[in-house]
């Protein structure tokens, strides 16, 4: 059985599942350019209100397959630049998708697998998931803007300790720095992500890609810049169709529904 990403859905919610059996779902580019496709068709379809991506028979990604590098080493360098392109691209794709994005994790994310995770908007993780980024012991670097984004959320001597060593961390200790969300029993990541995306789906879709939008580009933001962005933001979304059924609902002490 080859590697392939899955797609599937749960009333509002898009499941996206890797699976490459027997290799604890290891990538492959087939899996990159799955992934563009079904997300450029979840930004366009409303009736999409959050994805979840999460890993086949209880592990989520073991990262980039060992033995197809070894292969690449003898080939043009412009061979695996191209593949890891096409991981970046996901990952961007991820990143500026309108819809709320989790992961699910249990078992492990190692690799570009943790990029993957780290990409996402939320993780749920496994009591005893590992996430690791062991390039250091086979002698590479990360990829899949995984430096970047430990770099970002973690103290400097944390991020450096866990891509120096390249050993594995536990879902608690990453959620006592607030990288991962929520811990929950081994093997009911993926139901706790889809209710939590159930519960999001409820909430105003045009409101959640502008705050999205904002999170993403803060980072890149002077403060008086993204004072800017804000005030843009909060305008239009007054003058949404969202933001006049919220303010309905919540006056008229009733649930909104939002189309």
């Amino acid at each position: 059985m080859s590697a392939e990403l899955k797609a599937s859905r749960r009333d509002a919610t898009l499941i996206l599942t890797l699976s490459n059996p027997g290799a604890k779902n290891a990538l492959h580019p087939d899996m990159y350019a799955a992934a563009l496709e079904t997300l450029s068709t979840a930004e366009r379809d409303a009736s999409v209100r959050a994805v979840v991506l999460t890993g086949a028979d209880n592990f989520f990604c073991a990262g980039g397959n060992l033995n197809r590098l070894l292969e690449n080493r003898s080939k043009e360098p412009k061979v695996q630049a191209a593949a890891i392109d096409s991981l970046n691209h996901w990952i961007e794709a991820i990143r500026d998708c309108p819809k709320p994005v989790i992961a699910a994790v249990d078992g492990a994310a190692a690799g570009a697998g943790f990029s993957l995770a780290l990409a996402c908007d939320m993780i749920v993780a496994g009591a005893s998931a590992k996430f690791v980024m062991a390039y250091v012991k086979v002698g590479l670097t990360p990829d899949g803007g995984g430096s970047w984004f430990l770099a970002q959320a973690l103290p400097r001597q944390l991020a450096s300790e866990i891509l120096f060593e390249g050993k594995a961390v536990l879902a608690p200790r990453l959620h006592e720095h607030g990288v991962v969300n929520r811990v929950v029993p081994d093997g009911t990541a993926l139901n706790a992500a889809l209710d939590w995306a159930d519960a999001l789906a409820e909430l105003s879709p045009n409101a959640m890609e502008r705050i999205k939008a904002l999170l993403r580009d803060a980072p890149g933001n002077s403060l008086s810049q993204h004072f800017d962005a804000e005030k843009q933001s909060f305008v239009e979304s007054l003058h949404h169709r969202d933001a006049h059924e919220g303010i309905s609902a919540f006056l008229e002490k009733r649930k909104p529904r939002y189309k």
